[in-house]
């Protein structure tokens, strides 16, 4: 009965937390829209979101995890800028947005990049994925594989332009994964592209579809995408005082509502939330003891800097606390994950972030390794 009593209230406790620390959260705004999801991709924290998980239909968006195959191929030198693609016949016959290639005409992999991403041009996108992998079929297997390498585990790709298939579908939750791993992975081509305001092709000069662009200094990309049974969509990302804030708007009525939601959803993210910078990049968090390694210790920290999103006015209320895995023993690579950084606000629980190790410990010599089981034994 007594033990029956401590669960009880240690339940009770957790839930009046969980309630209060929800008080504490800013009301977020609704969007004229079939789902959205806010990121703050220095933490990448997820400020709102509504129906992130639903399976929809991508549109152009589908072009992101394009332009991340084809950064990827550039970054391993299986592609260059300057190198000429032949535009097959099917490329040139693909139908919706258009760069207005020429069929059996050889286009540089620089042009059919600014192509895609600014005039959303799907003969350039069947171009580079047949550049890239020799058909448009072999770059959709690509486009999963990398899909589920990057945690976008709701997703299937058919092809690499977004053209509807019943088997080509993503949810917002996977797009925002999407988009954050091309903007962490390909800065300087992030930078370079998708602020574009307009590319010239063959004569004909295109605008860039995302309006955000135009009418918010802040917003550096992304993409839009529009079909019928998706809806007009975008993915915008801006950077005000060092925080970039990721927004997935899908399924609004209009193009003017998808810019309009997106900049509802990404001003308020701002107006709500302030960061808070906990640890920089390779900052030692801790430094935790190593059994049986060729080093006795090793340092924690994270890969990149460690920036939270809190509600105004609580900055100066958040507190951590690093919790490390117990018993450390060799090898351990850089990245694996060495225990987990607790953040509360005024006490109560808010988020976690792993915390990982920042150097590698291989295994020690048969004597370290035989000194330390003994240890063991009496530790």
């Amino acid at each position: 009965m007594q033990l029956f009593r401590k669960t009880s209230l240690l339940v009770l406790s957790l839930v009046l937390a969980a309630q209060a620390m929800a008080q504490q959260l800013p009301v977020p705004p609704s969007l004229a829209a079939k789902s959205w999801l806010l990121l703050e991709v220095g933490s990448n924290q997820v400020l709102t979101t509504e129906k992130p998980d639903e399976r929809l239909e991508p549109a152009s968006l589908t072009k992101l995890m394009t332009a991340y195959l084809t950064f990827s191929a550039l970054h391993k030198k299986t592609l260059s800028l300057e190198q000429p693609l032949p535009v097959s016949e099917k490329a040139w016959r693909t139908g919706g947005s258009k760069m207005f290639i020429r069929v059996d005409t050889q286009v540089p992999v620089e042009d059919l990049i600014k192509g895609m991403i600014v005039q959303s041009g799907n003969d350039a996108c069947v171009t580079l994925a047949e550049g890239i992998a020799g058909s448009e079929e072999n770059f959709a297997q690509m486009m999963n594989r990398e899909a589920k390498r990057l945690g976008m585990n709701a997703s299937s790709f058919r092809n690499s332009t977004g053209l509807p298939d019943p088997e080509h579908y993503t949810t917002a939750r996977d797009l925002s994964l999407l988009a954050s791993a091309l903007i962490r992975d390909f800065p300087e081509e992030y930078k370079k592209y998708y602020s574009m305001k307009e590319y010239t092709y063959n004569g004909i000069t295109q605008p860039n579809r995302n309006r955000l662009l135009f009418i918010d200094p802040t917003v550096d990309g992304v993409k839009t995408g529009h079909t019928e049974a998706a809806g007009y969509c975008l993915i915008s990302s801006a950077l005000r005082d060092k925080r970039r804030l990721l927004s997935v708007v899908l399924g609004t009525a209009s193009d003017s509502a998808r810019a309009s939601e997106s900049q509802k959803l990404l001003n308020w993210g701002y107006i709500s939330y302030d960061a808070v910078a906990l640890f920089a990049k390779d900052q030692t968090v801790s430094t935790l003891r190593v059994w049986k390694g060729a080093q006795s210790e090793v340092k924690a920290g994270f890969t990149g800097d460690l920036s939270i999103a809190v509600p105004k006015g609580y900055a100066d209320k958040v507190k951590s606390d690093f919790v490390a895995e117990p018993r450390l023993i060799a090898p351990i690579e850089a990245g694996q994950k060495l225990g987990v950084l607790k953040v509360t606000i005024e006490g109560k629980p808010y988020n976690e972030y792993p915390v990982v190790a920042l150097e590698n410990v291989p295994l020690g010599n048969i004597f370290i390794r035989i000194l330390d089981t003994i240890r063991l034994w009496f530790n």
